[in-house]
C-alpha cells in the first residue's frame, strides 16, 4: 500500500482484528509513516472501545437458570427458604482475551500521545524561555544606546581627561559625567593590572568620601568603555584611578594611577 487506503472501513477492521494478510502488513506500514492515518487507526480504535463498553449486557445461559429453578423448588418443597449460594463463574477467557485485545492497543496509543505531547511542551517551555532572555538582552541594550545618547547630548555633561601618574603604568583615559542625571560613562586604555590586582574608578566630591564607580580588569590591547549610574547631584572635585586588591575596596588604599580634574 503505497498510498492512503482507499476504504475507511480498513481502518475499524484493523482495529477489530479482521483485517488480515497483505492488506494488514500493507496497512501497519503506511501508519507508522502517515500522521493523517496513524489519526484515523486511532480514531477508529476509540470508536471500538465505545461500541464495546455500550454492548448490552450478557443474558445467563439456561443451564444457569435451570441450576437457580432446582434451587428454588427444594427449597418450596422442604419447607423453607433455603439460603441459595451462587458461586461465581470465573470469567470466560475469551472475553478477557476480546478486551485485552481491544484496551491494550488503546492505552499504548494514549502513552504514545502523552510522550509526544510531553516533548512537545518541553521544547516550547525552551524556545519561550530562550525568547525571553534574547528580548531582555536586546532591551536591555537599547536603553543603554538610549543612556549613551542622552549622556552625551546633555548640554550639562562635562568631560574629564585622566592623565597617568609618574611611576606608573602609562595609559589615557575619560570620563563623561552628569550630575544631575547620575550617570558616568567611562573611555580608556591601560595595560593589565598585574596579578590579584585590579582598577578602580573614583569620584572625589567636593566633600565627603571617594564614591567607587566601578570595578575593572583591562584585557591587553584592549580600550575600556562602560557606563554606570550615581547618586545624583554630586559634584565632583577630581576622578582616579587606582590599584586595589582583586575585586575592589569600600575606598581607595592603593596607589593612583591616573587622575583628572573638571576645567
Amino acid at each position: 500500500m503505497n498510498g492512503h487506503p482507499t476504504r475507511d472501513e480498513d481502518f475499524d477492521l484493523y482495529a477489530l482484528g479482521a483485517l488480515e494478510g497483505a492488506e494488514k502488513q500493507a496497512l501497519e506500514s503506511h501508519v507508522a509513516f502517515c500522521l493523517g492515518c496513524a489519526q484515523k487507526l486511532a480514531d477508529a480504535r476509540g470508536r471500538i472501545a465505545i461500541l464495546a463498553l455500550a454492548a448490552p449486557p450478557a443474558k445467563a445461559s439456561a443451564v444457569v437458570k435451570e441450576h437457580l429453578l432446582q434451587q428454588i423448588r427444594a427449597a418450596r418443597e422442604g419447607g423453607g427458604a433455603a439460603p441459595i449460594e451462587m458461586k461465581p463463574q470465573p470469567p470466560r477467557p475469551a472475553a478477557l482475551s476480546r478486551w485485552t485485545a481491544i484496551l491494550l492497543p488503546i492505552a499504548a496509543a494514549l502513552a504514545i500521545a502523552a510522550l509526544l505531547l510531553w516533548n512537545a511542551n518541553r521544547r516550547l517551555d525552551s524556545q519561550l524561555a530562550a525568547l525571553r532572555a534574547s528580548m531582555q538582552q536586546e532591551q536591555q541594550q537599547l536603553q543603554s544606546a538610549r543612556d549613551v545618547a542622552s549622556l552625551i547630548t546633555a548640554q550639562d555633561t562635562i568631560t574629564v581627561q585622566l592623565a597617568p601618574q609618574p611611576a606608573m603604568p602609562h595609559g589615557a583615559a575619560h570620563v563623561m559625567y552628569n550630575a544631575k542625571m547620575g550617570m558616568l560613562m567611562y573611555e580608556g586604555q591601560i595595560p593589565p593590572a598585574p596579578a590579584a590586582k585590579s582598577y578602580q574608578l573614583w569620584l572625589v566630591p567636593a566633600s565627603g568620601n571617594p564614591i567607587s564607580c566601578g570595578v575593572f580588569n583591562p584585557v591587553g590591547g584592549q580600550p575600556d568603555h562602560w557606563m554606570t549610574r550615581l547618586p545624583k547631584g554630586i559634584q565632583p572635585k577630581t576622578f582616579a584611578v587606582t590599584l586595589e586588591p582583586s575585586g575592589g575596596m569600600p575606598q581607595p588604599t592603593g596607589p593612583k594611577v591616573l587622575v583628572g580634574a573638571p576645567s
